[in-house]
């Protein structure tokens, strides 16, 4: 015999769920899930179905939709139980709520009355492809979703590649080839990417290239399933005002060769022309 949940404090809790295998959801998230007063749920026939698996009856307890279109009233619902003292579980269809997910906008209202939020972390498409993608992990930006359009497609590709930072982009398969061939444009052919589909799923796959060699990988295939397209940083434009700047604070604190490997590190510039820099500096 199972033993009763523990009682929940009143608050919204944002439980990640599974991005794909059903067993990669946390012992808490589960606890949650079986304790909560409430439960609202961007799908609620995905999270019906993941409680079924897990053996979580929903009982007699209430399962709200909340999701794009819930919209002020769907939320002001949700903060008036909290403002009852109920214990709210919010789950995303998939994955970590908040992430790409109609969510924030309720964690900030409920935050603002006054309830306590709080998360129980799990999967996350997206740290699930950084860590497979073999390309740098030590400074990341989640772009989202790529517009549909082609023309905001692009813009936004243009404001992102110089970006010091490896790119975590959302993307529809039929619309995967023609994000890579903007990027080819864009990026340059060379650059580092990989594109990684149904994560933790039976026909998981993950291609890895330069821009050029993916999009020809994918030049005959109609992909399927949800997919993560990760690229490799780019080069951020420094000017030698920033840089000058720069060496100025940090050789007022460090000798003039630590300074330069400091600059060249923080802004992704080759050490020489650092360097010679602060040399100039020096001799200023």
């Amino acid at each position: 015999m199972k033993p009763e949940p523990r009682p929940l404090a009143p608050g919204l809790y944002l439980v990640a769920t599974p991005i794909g295998n059903a067993r990669d959801i946390t012992l808490r998230a589960l606890d949650i899930l079986a304790a909560a007063d409430v439960i609202a749920a961007e799908d609620t026939r995905t999270a019906r179905k993941l409680m079924d698996i897990h053996g979580i009856a929903v009982g007699g307890r209430p399962l709200i939709p909340y999701h794009d279109h819930s919209g002020p009233n769907g939320r002001a619902g949700l903060v008036k139980l909290l403002g009852e003292g109920k214990s709210v579980a919010y789950v995303s269809e998939a994955g970590t709520p908040l992430i790409a997910d109609p969510g924030y906008a309720l964690a900030r209202e409920a935050a603002a009355a006054g309830a306590l939020v709080t998360s129980a972390p799990g999967a996350s498409a997206v740290p699930a492809a950084l860590s497979i993608s073999g390309l740098p992990t030590d400074r990341y930006l989640f772009a989202g979703f790529a517009p549909s359009s082609a023309g905001a497609r692009r813009t936004w590709i243009e404001e992102l590649v110089h970006v010091p930072a490896t790119l975590v982009m959302f993307e529809s398969p039929r619309r995967v080839r023609e994000l890579l061939g903007v990027l080819c444009e864009v990026a340059g052919d060379e650059r580092r990417v990989a594109v990684c589909r149904e994560l933790t799923k039976k026909f998981e796959e993950v291609l890895r290239g330069t821009l050029a060699e993916v999009r020809d990988m994918l030049a005959d295939r109609d992909l399927k399933g949800e997919v993560v397209v990760v690229l490799d940083r780019g080069e951020e434009v420094v000017g030698e005002e920033t840089m000058e700047a720069a060496l100025r604070q940090a050789m007022a604190d460090m000798s003039l060769k630590d300074a330069a490997a400091a600059v060249a590190e923080a802004y992704g510039l080759p050490r020489r022309k650092v360097y010679q820099a602060a040399l100039a500096l020096e001799k200023e």
